[in-house]
């Protein structure tokens, strides 16, 4: 969902295969799916045209590719933020443990904040996006605990591991009333974690005569949102364009295995 020209998660993902043509003088084809049912028939189409490699970006297509990898032993897979227990030797799982950048996130946020409150919210209710709001509100935690302030999160429990989401990660206006609703309540710094949909908080930033700022996630919000850059205090960096990269180079060079890389601060 969203696109390759997301400025964020698909985008920084379709760059490790942009990166791979570039520097290692491979030939590519991509494929973009408008709904959930074209995963595995856009899998099927790489698959018919030979390819060596194929890359699923997204945690929902964890099906459809383990069903392809397992029917086509002789391809090399790899895919963006999902993992299994027990994988095929030709299927390695790229994950990001997104919880450590998030958790310095929200360190950040709370010692910008003017109001004592900040907020964060997701684009849907999975694994890959809560764990960014998790570790953004342990970050604030933890800098309350250091700095003996109060500083509150709307738009996640930590306890419940639930909060707001938008319904989906291309819904930008319904992602500015999430935001919206984040400020009414006090928030001041913002963290959406929502792809595309995320625009809707730099919306709500921009347009707060500089009382709110919101952060970015997956790029370098500053560059990929130079429209919004003044309102941008940091972002949420995810290097799925190294994993990626990588994963094409070992299939390349044959080196290729099925341990699952993970994307930590080191």
């Amino acid at each position: 969902e969203g696109g390759f020209d997301d400025k964020s998660f698909n985008e920084t993902s379709y760059k490790g295969l942009k990166d791979a043509v570039d520097q290692l003088g491979i030939k590519e084809k991509d494929l973009q799916s408008n709904t959930v049912s074209d995963f595995a028939t856009n899998i099927q189409q790489m698959v018919d045209s030979n390819c060596n490699i194929i890359v699923t970006v997204g945690f929902m297509l964890g099906d459809d590719t383990l069903a392809a990898a397992q029917a086509n032993p002789d391809i090399d897979f790899a895919i963006v933020d999902y993992a299994y227990d027990n994988p095929p030797e030709n299927v390695k799982g790229l994950t990001f443990d997104t919880a450590q950048p998030a958790y310095l996130a929200g360190y950040v946020a709370a010692s910008l904040s003017q109001t004592g409150t900040v907020g964060t919210f997701g684009g849907m209710n999975i694994p890959t996006v809560t764990i960014f709001m998790q570790g953004f509100a342990l970050g604030v935690q933890h800098y309350n605990e250091v700095k003996g302030t109060d500083v509150k999160v709307v738009g996640w429990d930590t306890n419940a591991k639930d909060g707001a989401f938008v319904g989906g990660f291309s819904d930008v206006a319904g992602a500015k009333q999430v935001a919206l609703t984040l400020t009414s309540q006090g928030a001041d710094v913002l963290l959406p974690v929502a792809g595309p949909a995320g625009e809707g908080g730099l919306q709500v930033a921009q347009e707060s005569g500089g009382k709110i700022s919101s952060m970015w996630v997956d790029s370098d919000g500053y560059l990929s949102m130079p429209q919004y850059a003044a309102v941008i205090p940091t972002s949420v960096g995810k290097g799925m364009d190294v994993a990626v990269f990588n994963a094409i180079q070992d299939s390349l060079e044959g080196t290729f295995s099925n341990e699952v890389f993970s994307g930590t601060l080191e």
